[in-house]
């Protein structure tokens, strides 16, 4: 659409060159060479942009992907394959529409250009469908990652540290970090389990047959902190006791999601006893001394699934929890530092921060969102090369119009309204063809996610609006200018 408006202004020389006996053929063969040169030069800028935007592009999409014609040598025939096609086909209809005019009425300006056609106007509608809906699909994504991020997990995740302690005897040295720990007024507590929680911290889960159903759970290994240090509520019974020797061997606490998907209440949950979860016979079975309140310890895309703790001691814990006092950590992680060299050298230092953990559960939706982002200004982008054309071709087949009501005392402001008005009309349907589609594809998105937004309706608002101005700094760049132009000029031959 912009090479047929561009090439519109050619429209003289074509017609000189017609009367000075040029054949079609020969008029189509200058136009289609031209467009596949540029298009090869197009190529050649395309290619350094892409070796050197490819860094950006592998941190954007999260890939680690590389640009190598020995590594790929099927690039070289591809990329110059698909060269040559663009070139044909951006070359091909302009090229049809200029061999064909005809040499008088060229030179006395009364050619009508072609192009401005349903076809055309059908492209540039459906690319700024494609912009409003992928704007609006990226204000939805970010609305959804804000929603997450912002909801409670049902236990206080801010201020924690994860010390990484994979690679010592913790029975033996956890005891030592423990009271070292306390002695630093900017360290609040301690605990210690087998896993953390977040995208990397893994999962334990068991399956066991309970009276006739298969039942699953998530399971985790925990000390006696690790309620409290979490504040995580307890809903009935009690916390883990250090002072009862029988908790190490077969006291466990559920969270809600299992009381209830085991069929019991806050009334009879407690004393319960988990009959098939050991398969030997005669082991003493788990019995439930506490219920907690449901958190989330997976990511925010699923519902809370049925967990259990214990503290059985043919286990160990790898991870070592810590909160600190909220403010500036420095000094805390200087001395967690200084702790750890004192019972673990060599060994390195190894944190985390628990709330960035659980944040990485959304990297994926970050990245996505990031990416739909760049889509949709490309995408705008496009659209507003092919409105930028349709506008030149408007302007060029109604230059005579325009010369006339300029000198009928028509204004600046009235010519770009009468311009415009016919792509406000596109942008229009483009914003009625684009908002259901978008709204029905991001619904089905967001039902991935079991706490999520709903769609309201000024996000596809802000996307029509959004596209709707950026299409009209288009239309009035290319307006202003004919609106501006001597009105003599275009009507000296009449």
């Amino acid at each position: 659409t912009l090479a047929i408006g561009r090439s519109a202004g050619r429209a003289r020389e074509v017609g000189i060159r017609k009367v000075m006996g040029s054949k079609k053929t020969s008029l189509m063969l200058q136009f289609i060479v031209e467009a596949v040169v540029l298009s090869f030069f197009s190529a050649g800028l395309g290619l350094i942009l892409g070796k050197l935007l490819l860094p950006s592009f592998n941190q954007l999409a999260g890939k680690d992907l590389s640009f190598s014609f020995t590594q790929f040598p099927e690039l070289v025939w591809m990329i110059f394959g698909l060269t040559l096609l663009v070139g044909l086909l951006a070359g091909s209809y302009p090229t049809l529409v200029l061999s064909g005019f005809n040499p008088i009425e060229v030179l006395r300006q009364k050619i009508k250009v072609g192009g401005s056609n349903f076809f055309t106007q059908s492209l540039v509608t459906l690319q700024f469908s494609l912009s409003i809906g992928l704007i609006a699909a990226t204000l939805i994504i970010l609305q959804q990652i804000k929603h997450m991020s912002s909801i409670h997990p049902g236990f206080n995740k801010e201020n924690i540290v994860v010390v990484n302690a994979e690679d010592i005897d913790t029975k033996k040295l956890y005891p030592i970090f423990k009271q070292s720990a306390k002695l630093n007024p900017a360290i609040l507590g301690t605990a210690s389990a087998e896993l953390s929680l977040g995208a990397s911290a893994g999962w334990s889960r068991s399956g066991f047959e309970y009276q006739g159903q298969h039942k699953e759970v998530y399971e985790y290994f925990i000390d006696p902190d690790y309620i409290p240090l979490m504040n995580v509520p307890i809903l009935a019974g009690r916390n883990f006791d250090p002072v009862i020797a029988s908790d190490t061997q077969n006291a466990v606490m559920i969270n809600e999601a299992m009381m209830q998907n085991f069929g019991w209440t806050l009334d009879n949950a407690v004393g319960q006893v988990l009959k098939g979860y050991y398969e030997a016979a005669g082991a003493i079975q788990p019995v439930v001394v506490g219920v907690i309140k449901n958190f989330n310890f997976r990511s925010m895309k699923e519902e809370i699934k049925p967990q259990l703790f214990h503290q059985f001691n043919d286990y160990a814990p790898f991870k070592f929890l810590v909160r600190l006092q909220p403010g500036n950590p420095g000094q805390a992680l200087s001395s967690l530092k200084t702790i750890w060299e004192s019972i673990a050298s060599p060994l390195p230092f190894r944190y985390s921060f628990l709330d960035e953990d659980l944040d990485k559960f959304y990297q994926a939706e970050v990245r996505w969102g990031r990416i739909v982002g760049w889509a949709g200004g490309i995408s705008i982008f496009l659209a507003c090369l092919g409105l930028f054309g349709l506008t030149t071709l408007a302007t060029i087949n109604r230059i005579k119009e325009i010369g006339i009501r300029k000198i009928l005392g028509a204004s600046i402001p009235d010519i770009v309204s009468l311009l415009s008005k016919g792509f406000v009309r596109l942008i229009l349907v483009s914003f009625v063809i684009a908002s259901p589609l978008a709204a029905y594809l991001m619904h089905l998105c967001l039902q991935n996610f079991a706490y999520r937004i709903g769609l309201n309706v000024w996000i596809f608002i802000a996307a029509g609006l959004s596209t709707l101005v950026i299409a009209l700094l288009t239309i009035f760049v290319q307006s202003i200018r004919t609106a501006s132009s001597n009105p003599v000029s275009s009507l000296r031959s009449e």
